[in-house]
């Protein structure tokens, strides 16, 4: 067995921004099917932010722009959110890294987990999230519930 991080929504946790779950049975079958033990991380939360909290999606860029410095992630007041999100992201690696993850399943068009969309404004579009650049950058393999 060994260990993936996994998005604490899909496995049932209460961590989305507005203070549900997105339980997912498929992500759940996919676990116990390759006898992986799911780390549950909220990136969000470890960055320090409640839950419930504001709708956060990125105005300029994506993930790999948060990074870089070029792009901005606001919540739904216009609050530049990049510095919480970019310590949210190095939470998450510290976690990874903590308990020997090579690998994360995580939420598709967060905007700290979004692996192959995110929300760019009102509309989804091509990106990642913050969490989801900076594992990749570090040699984790990310992908997500959709592409089970």
């Amino acid at each position: 067995m060994r260990p993936i991080l996994v998005s604490a929504c899909l496995l049932g946790l209460l961590t989305r921004y507005d203070g549900a779950a997105k339980r997912n049975e498929k992500v759940l079958e996919h676990l116990r099917e390759k006898g992986l033990i799911p780390i549950p991380v909220c990136p969000e939360q470890l960055a320090g932010l409640p839950t419930p909290r504001l709708k956060t999606c990125f105005a300029t860029g994506g993930g790999a722009e948060v990074l870089e410095g070029t792009g901005t992630v606001v919540n739904s007041e216009g609050e530049v959110m990049n510095r919480l999100f970019l310590k949210g992201a190095a939470e998450t690696l510290k976690a990874a890294r903590i308990a020997g993850c090579a690998e994360a399943l995580l939420k598709e068009r967060s905007p700290s987990c979004g692996v192959h969309r995110i929300y760019r404004g009102e509309n989804i579009v091509v990106g990642q999230g913050v969490t989801t650049a900076l594992l990749q950058r570090s040699g984790l393999a990310v992908f997500s519930e959709e592409d089970l």
